[in-house]
């Protein structure tokens, strides 16, 4: 008893005592573990040891063994299907084909739908030359997944490699009933024509063709394409053509393809039908979107440079250009430059109809905002349509609906184009219509007067020699806008040339008396000319009176000097210089200096050519001395911006300025007698010493 009780003391395994609790210094994760872990599986394990069977016990053994191992992995899991694979793959390693096949069965019966389990059966009956096993084989995938189209390659490839191409169509006719994706179609045709079976594989085109339009919804283009280009090959042309037509027509409108119309133009230019190859490529670019037909194109032309003339190939050009064209104005309805663009190609290359199309489209993008700024370029556009209808189109009615729809658009309470108004009227004209002329220029002036509208329809007026028509309009224009000088002007010649001075001079009355003017000093220049030319010298110099009672500008009194002079009798030069004095006292309070200075000069030449000696020391006298001054300049915020140097005249006549030019004198003295003699000593303070004690 104590015995067993020591032992039970002795079993009892002693637990450690863990003296220091602290972590460790490198720690290890359960990821480094796992990873560990996965890195040993890989290590090579040493390989077993090669067994030499000896004789026949043996083997059987090796063969029991082997056989129990696949057993239980498919046992253990019957789904794996490699391991029948692997299991029949040995026993045919074992040329034991019964046993394989026998195993591949059993595996069909668990999952009769893997592809590579049918496949590998029959590779395995194929290989060891059991044809009719292989074609049983074949037939029971294709009739089990006849989806699978790698079972119909291979089985049909088997028979054509046996030589049986008649059992090699005969599959071919089973594959193609349960109509089958394109390539089926294609290796059947091509299975024919390896065999040189030309109509057959027409027929094999025409039930692929008839399948597309029955079954297909968007059936493809290329397909038609192929069976086209199959006929060109064997030199069945017509059939080609045939081909691409009933392509053309199926397809229609709706699903127009540019590869389609590409294939017929290369077939067509193939068989030198050049004309046929253009009409093609117009055909198709004037219904396929432009987008979608670069290629088209780009095909058309190479082409025209290949075979075609200037003209065609400025044709391309042109249909390029216009895409880019419309494009543009799709993007923006309102960008008129790029309809005006659009037009001038249209207008040199399409027919009449086209233009005017496009001209509608032009015109149908009215600016929203009715501001003038921006119809500006918009109403370009109808005085275009009208001009193309009118030079190109000869088509005078049109012409007429075209300006007559452009005054209707225009908001003529708001703003208006007299350049419209205008041009209707000389077209009427130039159709020899000239009451709906008038009409419309007198509609013009009564619904938004302007001063273009009634110089157009004065100048009219003027050519047609309608002179009491000109005076009816010219009093409208002046109660319309009085203050125009140039409309006074040009009525007061009108009566001039006319010979009614007395109707003038009292236009010209008329004319200075209103209280506000646009261009007063040339209605005044036009008065005085009038009567200058008339000779009324009296009437000119009481003009000139009036005028200078108004301003006192330095151009009226030099003017007037001059036509005093002018007048040609003897005492002009006498009244020429008093006029010269008259404007010399009236301008010394004037501000701006620099027309006294223009006076001076001017009345200077005149004595220089009239004068006598005594006359011109006068003017020599008066003239102003320019001196240069210094002043202060001052920035917009108050601030110093420095010194700025001028020019100021002091003229000796202004009393205030003498002592001025007094010391500008002593000052130029000093500096002359500093330059003369630099050891005589004098300073600038004697100088100013002399001028103030009146030491001269």
């Amino acid at each position: 008893k104590m015995a067993s009780t020591a032992a039970g003391k002795q079993r009892i395994p002693k637990v450690a005592k863990v003296k220091n609790k602290a972590p460790a210094e490198v720690q290890i994760t359960a990821e480094q573990l796992l990873r560990e872990a996965k890195e040993r599986e890989l290590e090579l394990l040493p390989p077993p040891p090669q067994q030499k069977i000896t004789d026949v016990e043996e083997l059987n053994d090796y063969k029991l063994r082997k056989r129990k191992t696949f057993e239980d992995n498919i046992r253990k899991n019957r789904t794996v299907i490699s391991n029948w694979i692997k299991y029949a793959q040995w026993e045919e390693s074992l040329k034991e084909i019964q046993r394989a096949r026998s195993i591949y069965e059993r595996a069909l019966d668990v999952d009769y739908r893997n592809v590579t389990l049918w496949l590998k059966y029959a590779e395995m009956e194929m290989k060891n030359r059991q044809v009719n096993h292989a074609r049983n084989i074949w037939d029971r995938a294709i009739t089990t997944l006849p989806r699978v189209n790698q079972f119909w390659y291979k089985y049909t490839y088997m028979e054509e490699m046996l030589g049986n191409v008649a059992g090699s169509r005969q599959v071919f006719e089973r594959w193609m009933e349960w109509q089958p994706e394109e390539q089926a179609w294609h290796s059947y045709i091509n299975f024919e024509l390896r065999y040189k079976e030309v109509d057959r594989a027409r027929t094999i085109y025409e039930r692929y063709i008839l399948f597309t339009l029955l079954v297909i919804v968007h059936p493809d283009v290329k397909n038609w394409i192929k069976y086209a280009r199959f006929e060109e090959k064997h030199c069945y042309f017509a059939h080609a053509r045939k081909v691409y037509e009933r392509a053309v027509e199926f397809f229609g409108e709706e699903h127009m393809d540019e590869h389609l119309y590409v294939a017929f133009a290369k077939f067509e230019e193939n068989q030198k039908e050049f004309e046929r190859v253009r009409v093609i490529y117009k055909y198709a670019l004037d219904r396929i979107p432009k987008q979608d037909a670069q290629n088209l194109f780009k095909n058309y032309t190479i082409f025209e440079k290949k075979f075609g003339d200037r003209r065609g190939i400025e044709d391309i050009i042109v249909s390029k250009r216009r895409f880019q064209y419309e494009e543009e104005v799709k993007a923006n309805p309102h960008n008129y430059d790029a309809w005006f663009d659009y037009l001038r190609l249209v207008e040199s290359d399409a027919d009449a109809e086209t233009v005017r199309e496009v001209y509608e489209r032009a015109i149908a993008n009215v600016p929203p905002i009715q501001e003038k700024r921006y119809w500006k370029r918009y109403i370009y556009l109808w005085i275009n349509y009208a001009l193309y209808e009118e030079l190109e189109a000869k088509d005078p009615d049109r012409t007429r609906q075209v300006y007559q729809a452009c005054i209707e658009l225009l908001p003529h309470k708001k703003f208006t184009f007299a350049k419209i108004w205008l041009l209707y009227a000389q077209f009427e004209i130039r159709q020899k219509n000239l009451p709906l002329a008038r009409r419309a220029l007198g509609t013009s002036i009564g619904k938004c007067p302007k001063n273009k509208l009634f110089k157009g329809y004065i100048e009219l007026e003027l050519q047609l020699r309608e002179f009491d028509r000109c005076r009816k309009l010219y009093e409208k224009f002046l109660e319309f806008a009085p203050e125009n000088c140039t409309s006074w002007i040009k009525f007061a010649e009108l009566e001039t040339i006319l010979g009614d001075i007395d109707r003038a001079r009292a236009i010209y009355e008329l004319a200075i008396s209103q209280p506000r003017l646009d261009m007063p000093e040339v209605l005044w220049k036009s008065y005085i000319d009038f009567e200058i030319e008339q000779e009324e010298y009296e009437k000119t110099r009481n003009l000139y009176r009036r005028l200078l009672q108004r301003t006192q500008h330095v151009k009226v009194w030099i003017s007037f000097a001059q036509f005093e002079l002018s007048a040609g009798k003897e005492e002009s030069l006498s009244r020429c210089r008093q006029i010269y004095e008259e404007a010399n006292k009236a301008m010394r309070n004037c501000e701006e200096k620099e027309e006294r200075v223009m006076l001076l000069e001017s009345w200077k030449t005149f004595e220089e050519e009239f004068g006598t000696d005594s006359t011109k020391e006068r003017i020599e006298k008066l003239m102003p001395e320019k001196i240069k001054k210094r002043r202060k300049l001052q920035a917009e915020d108050g601030s110093d911006a420095g010194w700025e140097e001028y020019y100021d005249y002091i003229f000796p006549e202004d009393t205030a300025n003498q002592p001025n030019l007094k010391l500008l004198a002593m000052a130029k003295l000093w500096k002359k007698q500093q330059q003369e003699s630099v050891a005589f000593p004098c300073s600038f303070s004697w100088v100013l010493y002399t001028i103030f004690s009146g030491d001269e």
